[in-house]
């Protein structure tokens, strides 16, 4: 897989804002921005990210996965704070 198929993948499924994914081939880094993560709890968040790529990481096309979960108020908050 590559990370523009994940990040695709994760916009075709979910009402995201935005998607930003690096990774080598099978261990990737999602970051995902959207207001439907507001309310939800942690690991709803991370369920939710997690449920549309499952099929991939069952056959081990993704190997490992590192998810961070932002609305949009927290992403601009987080990278005002981190001077991106």
């Amino acid at each position: 897989m590559d990370i523009n198929e994940i990040r695709q993948i994760l916009l075709d499924a979910l009402n995201l804002q935005d998607v930003r994914v690096t990774g080598d081939g099978s261990h990737f880094q999602v970051i995902a921005i959207g207001d439907m993560f507001e309310g939800m709890s942690r690991v709803k968040q991370q369920q939710a990210v997690y449920a549309p790529l499952m099929e991939y990481i069952s056959d081990n096309r993704i190997h490992a996965l590192s998810i961070k979960v932002y609305t949009p108020a927290e992403w601009e908050r987080d990278r005002k704070l981190s001077g991106m």
